[in-house]
């Protein structure tokens, strides 16, 4: 979502600013840092980042803060860093050519609604597109700072979307990337109340209509929402890739009561299992805290039975940080750093187990590839169908094209292989 976010502001300064990106920032006379705010090390980072411009910017260039961090920073930017020309938060991004002409404006509104703004047109590959479906979040999760940055949860009218997609795709993007923080609850409420009712099934129904998509990736979906239509549209439907992101968080039903996150243990397993024997070869990936306020061990035992029977491609993992303006940042019961670290550790040495596993069956197994980028050890790079990323040596033209590649040697993050 911040790719996309960064895409957006830059297409509206080249299109009605005439400004152009540069790869040297001593070069620059706009430097935009657009952030995140989910954990506390980005936010840290920040502020070095800025100093480090500041220090090798040229004479009168400006520099912007945006995304999430300066949504909910705000002003606090400028009382710490002074040498920062403007503030504009998440939920703003289409005021970014206010904000380069005037100093110290600050924009970090989260009620703003740009659910039925028409951004103009910039992407960083052209065979892929990020597509926005919806904005804000209306999950109360107790660690989750996104709601205070981003705002409620409003859907983008269906009729942008697939404009979008299909302009998109005309101009050589074969996979469209449908963005939200949760996918899956799209429609539940939209600007403009006479919008056509639906959900997220019928969108990727729309979005497969478009004849040049070849293939349609979604991010993230939420496993409350993870109902049986849902889940025949995406065992069905041909142009849905066969992966899917669940954020599982923790593993013990209580602690996901606390989490507020609105679901069980056994919802989850029921929901990925299902999944599991709808389509075998699908690829399950996840989000995992560790160290979350009053983790037990038995919380803990319960994480790790659902890796065990859910067997994750990928697990995204970290210990729990407190972030203001949260209910669980004001919890008592803290866990001990060490202890958080330890489990961590455990978390991940199980996942490079079960990675392991998973690599061994996929030795001489067929994929379809979708290359879209050219890596610095010379190799094609693509993905497949359920998400693995591929490395073969191929020809340039070979970019944007899908291809069959058999699997020679499957490692834990990429598989090599050839076209055959």
């Amino acid at each position: 979502m911040n790719v996309r976010d960064s895409e957006h502001i830059i297409a509206e300064l080249e299109d009605k600013e005439d400004y152009r990106l540069t790869d040297d920032s001593s070069e620059a006379d706009l430097i935009l840092i657009n952030t995140c705010s989910v954990r506390e090390k980005p936010v840290s980072k920040l502020f070095s980042e800025i100093g480090v411009f500041n220090k090798h910017k040229k004479d009168g260039a400006k520099i912007g803060v945006c995304g999430c961090s300066a949504s909910h920073l705000g002003k606090d930017i400028f009382k710490r860093a002074p040498e920062v020309n403007f503030v504009l938060g998440a939920r703003n991004v289409s005021k970014i050519t206010k904000a380069i002409k005037s100093d110290k404006f600050i924009s970090v509104d989260i009620d703003y609604d740009e659910s039925n703004y028409a951004f103009s047109e910039f992407r960083n590959n052209q065979y892929k597109a990020f597509v926005n479906i919806s904005i804000g979040c209306d999950k109360k999760c107790t660690y989750c700072i996104v709601p205070h940055t981003r705002g409620d949860e409003i859907s983008i009218p269906a009729e942008l979307i697939i404009n979008e997609a299909r302009k998109a795709a005309k101009n050589g993007a074969k996979e469209i990337f449908l963005l939200g923080q949760n996918v899956n609850n799209y429609g539940r409420r939209f600007s403009d109340k006479a919008h056509q009712k639906m959900d997220f099934s019928d969108l990727l129904d729309m979005v497969s209509e478009i004849d040049e998509v070849r293939r349609i990736r979604f991010t993230s979906p939420h496993p409350l929402h993870m109902d049986d239509k849902f889940l025949e549209v995406f065992a069905k439907n041909p142009k849905v890739c066969k992966s899917m992101h669940m954020p599982l968080q923790s593993g013990s039903t209580r602690l996901l009561e606390k989490m507020k996150r609105g679901y069980s243990k056994e919802w989850f397993l029921n929901r990925a299992l299902k999944l599991r024997s709808m389509v075998p070869d699908a690829s399950i990936s996840t989000d995992i805290i560790v160290g979350f306020p009053g983790e037990s061990d038995e919380d803990f035992e319960d994480t790790l039975d659902v890796m065990k029977k859910v067997k994750f491609e990928q697990i995204f993992s970290f210990k729990y940080s407190p972030r203001p303006l949260t209910k669980a940042a004001e919890f008592t019961n803290q866990v001990d750093p060490q202890v958080a670290s330890q489990r961590l550790q455990r978390l991940q040495d199980l996942q490079e187990k079960i990675l392991d596993e998973i690599s061994l069956t996929k030795k001489d197994k067929e994929y379809k590839v979708y290359f879209e980028e050219k890596r610095n050890n010379g190799l094609l790079a693509g993905k497949s169908d359920n998400n693995a990323l591929v490395q073969v040596e191929g020809k340039d033209e070979w970019l944007g094209m899908i291809k069959t590649v058999r699997i020679t040697n499957p490692k834990r993050l990429s598989m090599y292989g050839e076209v055959i």
